[in-house]
């Protein structure tokens, strides 16, 4: 061997025995200080390692052990309450890693066990949370990990508290291999606690983890209770363990959507009870919920939807549709309760709820509008009801487009179709202020009296016609009830024509002669109604009539009074004046007045008493016939000016086309 040669191959030996030399008698002890640092730099607070740093180089799989591990808290979070614990105290870290895969870019662990770990997570109201590390971030990325083929979690402690979601977890983690039936054991990863002070627990299990490699699908189960929400997942995890990359079967079930917020951070209606299944995809911040079917209360529900997580605030989109919707299930995206009856889906808490706006009798729904939920997600969601099932509501369709925009809420349209007719506008909600703002216009067109009036007597209905109306409303507050109670603008319904029983058009006027003989024979010949109008002025929740007319061919009927939003009270009084001679013609106001849900119907006698006293002197001082003469009127009241109250009605919006003001034609049996 030539001179150079040995005298290389001679430095090559003595560097590898040197090399071998130092890693015997080097102290790892030396690196904790220069590794703390490093680790403390990068994310961005401190890290040590008080106790002893063991490193067993021997093998093609070394091993690290690093005892009494602490990472401190973030400089904001100590800021703001100096006594903070670590964010995270650990026992014992080992790591064992394979050195062959990494010459391809794999890295497989064959050991990853964590003793003792005690956590503390925490996230302010701002949204800083921290487990983001480093830079400051919108949203954290997924947890990538490695795949490990035995990872161990001893006595692990965790507590949550999220102020941001308004969630607080304290319990207890741990995982390992469980032997199996089979004889090949699996992984469990069990987690137990209480979650807002209700029992919560969680458990991951998977096909064993000796063989898991980077390129194979990992098969996993995860069942998750939390207080009445129950999940349960069966898929895999597309690259062990990129936890931002998997495909499951998902089933979803409890008794409110609205509960859901605590686990995944969106904002849902509030809903009955619920069972949803679907499969659930998730690629980085992306998560496809594909194939959605189940049940909200008594209502079917399909479609698709996904939902953004790397965002400012996460965005949902979906696409959603029923196929017979029962229609007390929608107004739990109101805050109000589901009907209750028997054959009713509703949970306990709703029940409650229904029988406390029982006793008060209460229409307006008064719950109060979650506005940090609504300022924390945009969204944009599409809901149809190809049926609608409404007992003794001539309801057929909803339409609904949705759009959450920066605390910006908008429903346009919602559209209602009736068996004839539409109710369509648009409400916009503005959660940005500390009083939420609501604005709503409606318009009802081409519907008619007798669907919403279906009183019957010989199979007849009572009154006929068109009917059309607009309602636009601003109102503050956070709640239905509360917007409603300091409302303003304006309200009006038009009749531009129609026909009603003769009978009850004349006890409208309270005559005695004709209407209550006519409703005695169960007659059934009709008159016409020119037109009837309410039109109503809407002003810190009360409103008030402007013209409150119907205008029938025997009777001209005209009345006053207000509505008061916040009481949910009525005051109206109705007066009628007859177009035709009559006998025994009593001026009696009919009145209508009390809670919206119990109205009651009456009669102001002052002008009754009047007449009677008129009728006992002319008794006394002429003749006993001359006492009718209080009660004979002449029918000299006149048409009212429909053109011009429909022309007004028209101006406001109403949507009444001129040739529906043309009279229906009287039909007599």
């Amino acid at each position: 061997m030539p001179t150079s040669a040995r005298r290389g191959a001679i430095a090559a030996v003595a560097l590898f025995v040197t090399v071998i030399a130092f890693l015997i008698i080097f102290d790892w002890n030396w690196l904790r200080g220069p590794i703390g640092r490093i680790a403390s730099a990068q994310l961005d607070r401190k890290v040590e390692i008080v106790g002893d740093l063991r490193v067993h180089p021997w093998s093609f799989s070394p091993k690290v052990e690093a005892l009494n591990l602490r990472v401190g808290q973030p400089e904001w979070a100590m800021k703001a309450d100096p006594t903070l614990p670590p964010m995270a105290r650990v026992q014992r870290v080992a790591v064992q890693f394979k050195l062959l895969p990494l010459f391809k870019g794999d890295i497989i662990l064959p050991l990853l066990a964590i003793d003792r770990p005690v956590v503390r997570l925490i996230r302010d109201a701002k949204g800083q949370a921290n487990w983001t590390f480093g830079a400051k971030k919108a949203n954290a990325k997924p947890l990538k990990l490695p795949a490990i083929q035995h990872f161990i979690i001893n006595d692990g402690q965790l507590r949550i508290d999220d102020r941001q979601r308004d969630v607080l977890f304290e319990g207890t983690v741990n995982s390992n291999e469980h032997a199996s039936g089979d004889g090949r054991g699996k992984f469990v990863l069990e987690g137990k606690g209480r979650l807002n002070r209700s029992p919560f627990t969680a458990m991951v299990s998977g096909g064993p983890l000796l063989n898991i490699t980077p390129d194979k699908p990992y098969p996993f189960e995860a069942k998750i209770l939390a207080a009445s929400t129950n999940v349960s997942a069966k898929g895999s995890i597309t690259k062990p363990f990129d936890l931002g990359r998997f495909v499951t079967d998902i089933t979803v079930s409890g008794t409110d959507l609205n509960r859901l917020y605590a686990l995944t951070g969106l904002t849902l209606p509030n809903t009955p009870p619920y069972r949803i299944s679907g499969k659930l995809t998730r690629k980085g911040g992306r998560f496809d919920f594909n194939g959605l079917s189940g049940r909200i209360g008594d209502s079917d529900i399909s479609g698709n939807l996904f939902v953004l997580t790397d965002r400012e605030r996460p965005y949902l989109e979906a696409n959603l549709q029923s196929r017979r919707l029962d229609f007390d299930d929608l107004g739990s995206l109101v805050g109000a309760a589901p009907a209750t009856g028997r054959g009713e889906t509703a949970s306990a808490g709703q029940k409650v709820e229904a029988n406390q706006r029982a006793a008060t009798k209460r229409l307006l729904p008064d719950a109060t509008l979650q506005t940090e939920r609504v300022r924390a997600m945009d969204a944009k969601v599409k809901y149809r009801a190809l049926a609608v099932n409404a007992p003794g509501f001539p309801l057929k369709k909803v339409r609904m487009d949705l759009t959450l925009e920066k605390g910006v809420l908008t429903m346009d349209p919602i559209a209602f179709t009736f068996a004839r007719g539409d109710l369509a506008g648009k409400v916009r909600l503005d959660a940005r202020p500390k009083v939420p703002r609501t604005d709503l216009d409606l318009r009802l067109t081409n519907a008619r009296l007798e669907d919403f009036i279906p009183v019957q007597s010989g199979g007849k209905p009572i009154v006929e016609g068109q009917v059309m109306a607009r309602a636009k409303l601003s109102g503050v507050g956070n709640s239905i009830h509360r917007a409603a109670s300091s409302a303003n603008g304006t309200f009006t319904i038009v009749s531009p024509r129609g026909t009603v029983r003769q009978a009850f058009a004349e006890l409208m006027g309270v005559n005695l002669s004709k209407g209550l003989l006519l409703l005695l024979a169960k007659d059934t010949d009709e008159t016409v109604v020119r037109c009837a109008v309410a039109d109503f002025t809407v002003r810190s929740g009360v409103a008030t009539t402007n013209h409150l007319v119907a205008d029938t061919g025997v009777v001209l009927v005209r009345g006053k009074g207000e509505i008061n939003l916040e009481t949910e009270r009525m005051d109206f009084r109705i007066e009628g004046d007859s177009k035709k001679p009559r006998l025994m013609r009593l001026f009696v106001p009919i009145t209508i007045s009390g809670p919206f849900l119990e109205p009651k119907v009456g009669f102001k006698a002052t002008k009754a008493v009047s007449q009677g006293g008129i009728a006992a002197a002319l008794g006394v001082l002429v003749n006993p016939l001359a006492a009718l003469l209080p009660f004979v009127t002449t029918g000299e009241a006149k048409n009212a000016d429909c053109e011009g109250l429909v022309a007004d009605a028209r101006g406001e919006g109403v949507p009444v086309k001129v040739a529906q003001t043309t009279a229906a034609p009287v039909k007599k049996k």
